[in-house]
């Protein structure tokens, strides 16, 4: 039985399937580690190869760095890299032991007085980074960087002291949020989605999602943007749908949302694979060997959310 928001599954043959196209243009493209993503979550392959391929961006102080996160470029560690490291360990099961240790490790060194990230810490001036990505020299702590870092590790079962003072933190910052942005909002999803206390969880989530349609955040239908203005600062096109905030039907954000609106949002997702199997990046582009590596990360993202959703992929 298909989730909520799914469309019957057409005749399509699998020479012309969504995931078909997909992998031709993840083999064309892609780095390593991507190519191993793809063959874990498509193909029935192991996680120890997705492993391998992320330990080339780890660093000796247990950060991650080496432009794992396209858009920071250069070797040295940043919580955004980190917080990537996480996503993929956790998106194959291997989210936990001296790896995660190390992890917190890191994040213990980087993170403010009130213990939590900053979006991106100061050793990155020198490097080139993308124009939109402020670098300060006493960076605060961010919801946009902390959230999605102490839900994972939540999800996971991980119990570090850094994760406490972090859990405090993203409770204050998300339920003190009066305006906000699409990026903040995904973070502070991926916060509620696991965080333990599961009634206060909801309860944020509940006014989150008020604040997401009073102010617009969400494009709630793909052939009328203009009725949802980006957010200032984002790319012309940088639209964020509801498959953006609600990736999978469990999410506390699904209820953001009628069967109506995600249907359409989902179309649109699946519409927008282009002709060479991938999907593309909607945020500013600023370097071509960039959005050449971002693409990859999209295109495994949107298959994993339509076939979250129950959508045909092949």
């Amino acid at each position: 039985m298909a989730e909520t928001g799914a469309s019957p599954l057409p005749a399509t043959s699998p020479a012309h399937s969504p995931l078909f196209r997909a992998e031709h243009f993840v083999w064309l493209t892609a780095r390593v580690l991507e190519q191993r993503l793809f063959a874990y979550h498509f193909l029935d392959g192991a996680a120890e190869p997705v492993e391998t391929a992320l330990d080339a961006y780890r660093n000796e102080d247990g950060g991650y760095g080496h432009a794992l996160e396209p858009d920071l470029r250069g070797p040295v560690s940043q919580p955004l890299h980190t917080a990537h490291a996480l996503r993929v360990l956790d998106s194959v099961g291997r989210c936990g032991g001296q790896r995660v240790e190390r992890v917190c490790r890191y994040l213990t060194a980087v993170s403010t007085p009130e213990g939590a990230l900053p979006a991106v810490h100061p050793g990155q001036r020198g490097y080139p980074a993308a124009p939109f990505v402020p670098i300060v020299d006493d960076p605060p702590g961010e919801l946009l960087s902390t959230g999605p870092v102490a839900g994972l590790l939540h999800r996971s079962e991980v119990w570090h002291a850094w994760l406490f003072r972090a859990t405090d933190f993203c409770w204050q910052a998300v339920e003190s949020l009066k305006t906000s942005h699409p990026y903040e909002i995904q973070a502070a999803v991926v916060f509620l989605d696991s965080a333990p206390d599961r009634s206060r969880a909801q309860a944020a989530a509940d006014r989150l999602g008020r604040l997401v349609r009073e102010q617009r955040l969400a494009a709630l239908d793909p052939t009328d943007l203009d009725a949802c203005p980006v957010a200032p600062g984002y790319g012309p096109d940088e639209h964020h749908f509801p498959h953006d905030f609600a990736r999978t039907p469990r999410s506390l954000a699904r209820a953001w949302f009628t069967d109506e609106e995600m249907t359409r949002s989902l179309d649109f997702l699946a519409a927008e694979q282009a002709e060479d199997g991938g999907w593309p990046v909607r945020w500013r582009r600023w370097a071509p060997g960039t959005a050449l590596e971002a693409r990859p990360m999209v295109t495994i993202e949107a298959l994993r959310t339509l076939r979250a959703y129950g959508r045909f992929i092949g």
